[in-house]
């Protein structure tokens, strides 16, 4: 029986845009089994949507996606939510800023984090997208603040969106859900190409201020200026 939630309009939407958001992590080889999951802090409420623990992705649907609260308290739904809700909560309590989450075990991202080792920036790609190089937050065990305390720490004042949690796997942040999937797809591509380029050799660095040249140019750019609305 679908479920209708009492918190409104804009988090039933929220939930069809989350559920809908697990699938590509599948379709950009992002996760396996179960692992992985994407949240989306509803705008001006203290409270975010996340997928429930452990269920197949095939089997995701709006309504079961779970509402929490900042603290990470169930408000709506019938499922538990991720092992991972407590850590998403904490960057929202931490970051106003960020409106979405994502965590993926994708393969080559999380071997740079099992070596412990940044991604040095040796791509224009990664230099758009992540400002620089990718960091290595701390090692943490699942299911307290403890992994949200290392991507906040990690990402406060950083540009990347992105954090390889040492021995565990890739975090990113966005201002919105789907901005956070495209941080965890563009560091999967990352992180493959810098693990070939490091296997036919030594990569060739890009200096500081052609990196910052080109996140300036990316981040305000590129892409469609947004159509000016008239009055006709």
């Amino acid at each position: 029986m679908s479920m209708q939630f009492s918190t409104g309009a804009e988090v039933a939407q929220l939930c069809e845009t989350v559920a809908a958001l697990h699938a590509e992590l599948v379709r950009y080889g992002l996760v396996a089994w179960t692992a992985g999951n994407v949240s989306a802090r509803v705008p001006g409420r203290n409270l975010m949507v996340i997928k429930p623990s452990g269920v197949s992705y095939d089997d995701l649907r709006p309504d079961n996606m779970v509402v929490c609260d900042l603290d990470g308290i169930v408000v709506e739904g019938d499922l538990s939510p991720s092992s991972d809700t407590a850590a998403h909560a904490y960057v929202y309590r931490s970051m106003p800023d960020v409106g979405g989450v994502v965590h993926t075990h994708s393969s080559y991202a999380t071997a740079w984090a099992a070596r412990g080792e940044p991604i040095p920036c040796h791509l224009t790609a990664q230099a758009d997208e992540f400002g620089g190089e990718i960091p290595v937050g701390p090692f943490a065990l699942i299911g307290g603040d403890d992994i949200g305390k290392g991507i906040v720490a990690t990402l406060s004042g950083h540009r990347s969106p992105a954090v390889l949690m040492a021995n565990h796997g890739v975090f990113t942040i966005g201002p919105d859900a789907r901005a956070a999937v495209k941080a965890a797809v563009m560091c999967e591509d990352v992180a493959r190409t810098a693990h070939l380029a490091r296997a036919l050799g030594q990569p060739v660095p890009i200096a500081a201020e052609d990196i910052d040249s080109l996140y300036e140019r990316y981040q305000n750019v590129y892409g469609q200026a947004p159509v000016a609305s008239t009055n006709r």
